[in-house]
């Protein structure tokens, strides 16, 4: 259902259907992949950089871990985690596959594109073994999977008991002069500039629009709980624009009982 079928607002005119189908939102993204990493940095006025670090100091990683980033697009954050050494083993998973490329150019780039495999996957049906991860990131990613509840006891199995978990993912401020703002730029400056530049305009209106739609910070905790994960947060960044959420998996309980989607590691 679009916006304005059900009388809500408009993204720079348009009314974008925000249904999460895997084939429609990965095909979204190979669309916009080749000018993803610029439009990022401006529209988020570089806080994305900020925002990344933030979510990796929170893991607390010591250069030991194998860590999974899920969603990992054109591969910031696993770039992040191998260019300061804080991580053994880092896997990217992503179901956009030009994302990926582009991705995997960059970490070709720098020369480490054997430290990071790339694998094109749905975050629903991870293709890792149960328990075979220290730690798991997704930035910005969560609220395109159709079903985040499942994608999150996937990460649960994944993890290793006592494996830590940071998602970053865009909300909206609470605070009356900053959200009036806000949602002025994202439903007006942003889809506009984003269509400019990337000549593809139903994704940059789509993107506010998932904004708005998402879940609550403290209902998305109630999500992480009910997953099996423990020590939720919900930490607001940069005047709540986006949240930072970090978990543990438990020593025992419900995410051991997942079975693996055949497991690379």
């Amino acid at each position: 259902m679009t916006a304005a079928e059900a009388g809500g607002p408009t993204y720079g005119g348009l009314s974008p259907d925000t249904g999460k189908a895997p084939a429609k939102i990965a095909g979204m993204f190979d669309a916009i992949a080749g000018r993803y990493d610029l439009l990022n940095h401006v529209l988020s006025g570089g806080q994305d950089v900020y925002w990344r670090w933030r979510a990796v100091r929170r893991l607390r990683l010591t250069g030991t871990e194998r860590v999974l980033d899920l969603c990992t697009g054109t591969c910031d954050v696993a770039r992040t985690l191998v260019r300061r050494g804080l991580a053994r083993r880092v896997l990217g998973m992503d179901f956009s596959a030009e994302m990926l490329k582009v991705g995997q150019r960059k970490l070709r780039g720098e020369g480490r594109a054997v430290a990071v495999p790339l694998v094109r996957a749905d975050a629903m049906r991870i293709p890792a073994a149960s328990g075979s991860m220290d730690a798991v990131t997704i930035a910005f990613g969560i609220r395109n999977v159709q079903d985040a509840p499942a994608a999150l006891r996937e990460v649960a199995r994944v993890l290793t008991p006592g494996g830590r978990l940071a998602i970053l993912e865009f909300s909206t401020p609470q605070q009356p002069l900053v959200r009036s703002a806000y949602l002025w730029y994202f439903r007006n400056v942003l889809p506009r500039l984003g269509k400019l530049v990337s000549r593809h305009g139903e994704a940059y209106s789509y993107l506010p629009a998932s904004v708005e739609g998402f879940t609550p910070p403290a209902q998305f905790v109630s999500l992480l709980e009910a997953a099996g994960l423990t020590s939720c947060e919900a930490v607001p960044l940069t005047f709540g624009v986006v949240y930072l959420y970090v978990a543990q998996r438990a020593t025992e309980g419900p995410s051991g009982r997942h079975s693996s989607s055949g497991p690379l590691y």
